[in-house]
């Protein structure tokens, strides 16, 4: 069940605030405690499989950054302040992190990006920047200041020989201090500076946005991928031409054509985008040795069949209907799969009375192999 967030109205925020403007709420979480320590989190950017970063204001460089996995040795040789660890998708390690996402329930889980965790000594900070997505920063430990500024796009001027994006120029329009349990939502565009105040932890909630450009390249290659060589642009309607090098209005309304052929075709551009918008960041761990039903329900008929933290699943139904999993899509034609489909996007589970009763092969089939791509994993 989801969560609320307290003087957080959905409705409210959604046609007042969501994408358009920026707010505070203070106690947002009352009496906060964080979900993972700081040396828990030091300890995740160790591992080979989490992204990791380290930034460093006074370093060999200004702005100096370093990617993961780092040692022990890396932290026992910084500064003793202003610098920030930052580590992404810790939602997908830590299932106690993963359930902040009930907070959120009131947005489409297909847009969400990761939770993204930082940890600064007293000073420690990224530089004023901006975000090209929508972001919720939860205040977990310590207090940070955050100073906001006006919408920013890629025009603005940055400063120069540094990786970071790092605003040359920011003018603060606002002025907070976060303790643990406040939150603040800024908007894509946004410009903010977030500065420790002591040892602090900050946890952010980031919106996957993507690019009209990447919207266009990806949707293209899907249908690309798709379709034969032997359709090929024709002109049985062609003229005698004034003159052979003119690219006439006829040429262009025949190529105009064969792009709304594919643009207006609901049915597939849902079949790229939920594709798309479920694509993970992090393989899952694969269960290969479950790979028929009878074995699935005599062994573990007891277990819940839970949604794996990194994974994502939504659904779509239209003319034609579609199952999404970690990037892959499944028809379907029966209603016990859909109804499956959406207790998993709803619940983020399935217990055993929900599905260990079920007769549809089909269903069953794609429960079988969830399980086996590591998008489902057996709960006792």
């Amino acid at each position: 069940m989801s969560k609320a967030l307290k003087n957080l109205i959905p409705d409210n925020f959604l046609s007042e605030y969501w994408q358009k403007k920026t707010l505070l709420i203070r106690q947002a979480i009352p009496d906060f405690s964080p979900p993972i320590s700081a040396d828990e989190l030091a300890g995740l950017s160790l591992e080979e499989d989490v992204e990791s970063r380290l930034i460093l204001e006074h370093g060999e460089t200004p702005w100096e950054l370093r990617h993961g996995p780092f040692t022990e040795e890396t932290f026992s040789s910084l500064p003793e302040s202003h610098w920030t660890l930052l580590v992404q998708a810790v939602d997908h390690w830590v299932p106690e992190v993963h359930d902040l996402l009930e907070y959120f329930r009131f947005l489409p889980s297909w847009r969400l990006e990761d939770i993204m965790i930082s940890y600064a000594t007293d000073g420690g900070n990224v530089g004023p920047h901006y975000d090209q997505f929508d972001v919720f920063l939860i205040q977990a430990e310590g207090k940070r200041r955050w100073q906001i500024g006006p919408v920013y796009n890629d025009q603005a001027p940055m400063v120069k020989n540094t990786p970071l994006h790092i605003l040359s120029e920011f003018d603060a329009l606002e002025d907070y201090v976060l303790e643990p349990g406040d939150m603040l939502y800024l908007p894509p565009g946004v410009g903010h500076h977030g500065v420790a105040q002591g040892d602090c932890m900050t946890i952010s909630v980031g919106f996957r946005a993507p690019s009209h450009r990447d919207i266009l390249m990806q949707f293209t290659d899907f249908v690309a991928d798709q379709l034969s060589e032997s359709l090929r642009y024709s002109d049985a309607d062609q003229q005698p031409v004034s003159n052979p090098g003119k690219i006439d209005e006829q040429a262009i309304d025949r190529i105009q054509k064969i792009l709304r052929q594919y643009t207006e075709d609901r049915s597939l551009i849902a079949q790229w985008f939920g594709s798309a918008m479920t694509q993970i960041r992090h393989p899952q761990g694969r269960e290969e040795t479950i790979e028929r039903w009878s074995l699935l329900n005599s062994e573990f008929g007891d277990y819940n069949l839970r949604v794996n933290e990194g994974s994502r699943i939504a659904f779509y139904q239209g003319a034609h209907a579609f199952v999404f999993a970690d990037g892959e899509r499944y028809p379907y034609t029966n209603e016990q799969l859909i109804t499956f489909a959406k207790k998993l996007c709803t619940q983020q589970l399935l217990q055993p009375e929900e599905w260990n009763s079920c007769k549809d092969k089909e269903s069953q089939q794609w429960l079988i192999t969830l399980i086996m791509n590591g998008v489902l994993y057996l709960d006792e």
